[in-house]
């Protein structure tokens, strides 16, 4: 199992800490594989872009035109987190169903 986040991240830390034998990728260090976002994005849409982020307010509105695979290639940490991949199946943020998931 993977968790693809960012390590101040509440959420992430709280995914984690439930989580056994998973594995951590720091979006902001590691970056995310193209065909897992490429997946992601399939599974998703844009709902996988965090428009409420750090990094969407700082974005001018040109670069928020770009297309959402684009962007989250160019700026990882705009994926809403944490993207977690079991079992070749992606799940995206740590609601209550994804926590039922793997209660």
């Amino acid at each position: 199992m993977k968790l693809y986040g960012l390590k101040n991240c509440d959420t992430c830390r709280k995914a984690l800490k439930t989580l056994c034998n998973v594995e951590f990728i720091d979006v902001r260090a590691d970056g995310v594989p193209t065909t897992v976002l490429e997946a992601a994005f399939d599974a998703f849409g844009s709902a996988l872009v965090n428009t409420r982020s750090t990094t969407w307010r700082q974005l001018s509105e040109d670069e928020r035109a770009q297309a959402p695979l684009e962007l989250l290639k160019a700026h990882p940490t705009l994926m809403k987190r944490p993207l977690i991949e079991a079992n070749e199946t992606l799940y995206l943020g740590w609601a209550k169903d994804t926590q039922t998931a793997f209660g």
